[in-house]
């Protein structure tokens, strides 16, 4: 008796024993067709509740609007995300009242840029996963050059 408290104070004997899961079967066989009914909508609603959360959470990080985010999925989502808004921003730096030509031909060089870039995570969706990950790295990297530089016009 000692040696049984023993072991369940330092946990070695299991906690669901074969006996216990047959006694919770049939539990469930007789009080499962009589409860589902009256719990799955809750069931419904909360798994509900927590894909939303999920999403805003995820759109969030990735600096999107929740109706946006399924643009930005796979995995390149997340360059996906920071080529739009870089794209974003050359937009705002074009479209500002004081723009001067180089700023334009700025603006001009980075969207081609971004257009390259956003092709190439695109065709590294179907590549294997070194590949993959070794060319969003290197769009990663000329990403992180251009945002640099688009900052440093900006004014940031």
């Amino acid at each position: 008796m000692a040696l049984r408290k023993r072991k369940a104070a330092i946990g070695a004997e299991p906690r669901i024993t074969p006996k216990k899961a047959r006694n919770a079967l049939a539990v469930v066989k007789i009080v499962g067709p009589a409860v589902i009914p009256l719990v799955a909508p809750y069931v419904v609603r909360a798994l509900g509740e927590a894909r939303d959360r999920y999403d805003r959470i995820r759109a969030h990080r990735l600096g999107v609007p929740v109706e946006d985010l399924p643009r930005f999925s796979g995995h390149g989502g997340s360059l996906h995300a920071r080529i739009s808004g870089a794209a974003e921003a050359v937009a705002e730096l074009r479209e500002r009242g004081d723009a001067t030509a180089e700023d334009k031909a700025f603006a001009d060089r980075s969207e081609t840029t971004l257009s390259q870039l956003a092709a190439a995570v695109r065709a590294a969706e179907r590549m294997p996963a070194a590949r993959r990950r070794a060319a969003h790295r290197a769009a990663g990297i000329e990403l992180d050059q251009l945002e640099e530089r688009l900052l440093q016009r900006l004014g940031v």
